[in-house]
């Protein structure tokens, strides 16, 4: 039987244990799936004790790309250390990211990279800003979320990212929450659960 994990990311500046009580809250209703919420791969250097998957300071839209491109191999070397500590294996057994914020900008590049086959992913208040072009896996499917009052990243960022990975090919679910800033609310919590539910055949 293949085995279920949902790995979760945090945004810039948090850490791991910020995501552990979205997966406690989750966990009840998904049953028999594993969870892991790893800290950022550097310390954040904005100040404070959190960590971060790329550095912001002085970032554009221009150099965006770039960065996550240099975070790739200190993000994909955390993913495959949850993956051997939980004996997943890819394509066999299902796997489904999720991220809030810049955890969810570097679980969007892993999707349109193909790196990783993937079973679902979930994007909470990210923007997709991975170069072209892309290169998915078959047959990919994610969930964006996104506050339409969030002055972080603005929700059109999301509403692009849902464009273009139509065209690319993937099934894409969004729910768009009116007056809400950039945070996780229950409203999108309930559709990240059923998304997940749905893939990984639980329903």
């Amino acid at each position: 039987m293949s085995k279920n994990l949902v790995i979760l990311f945090h945004g810039v500046g948090s850490n791991g244990a910020d995501m552990q009580g979205l997966a406690r809250y989750l966990a009840p209703s998904l049953p028999g799936v594993s969870f892991a919420c790893p800290d950022g791969t550097a310390r954040f250097d904005g100040g404070g004790p959190g960590f971060q998957w790329f550095s912001v300071q002085g970032v554009t839209p221009e150099t965006r790309p770039a960065r996550i491109v240099a975070a790739r191999d200190a993000f994909d070397a955390t993913i495959d250390a949850i993956l051997q500590q939980h004996d997943v294996t890819p394509g066999e057994d299902n796997i489904i990211l999720g991220g809030f914020s810049q955890g969810a900008i570097m679980a969007l590049d892993v999707l349109v990279s193909g790196r990783l086959p993937l079973s679902g992913m979930v994007s909470l208040s990210g923007r997709l800003a991975s170069p072209e072009p892309f290169n998915l896996a078959a047959d990919q499917a994610a969930l964006l979320v996104h506050g339409k009052a969030d002055a972080v990243i603005p929700w059109s960022e999301s509403e692009q990212a849902e464009k273009r990975l139509r065209a690319a090919g993937v099934a894409v679910e969004s729910f768009f929450e009116a007056d809400t800033p950039h945070t996780v609310t229950a409203a999108g919590v309930s559709h990240a659960l059923s998304f997940i539910r749905r893939r990984l055949n639980l329903d």
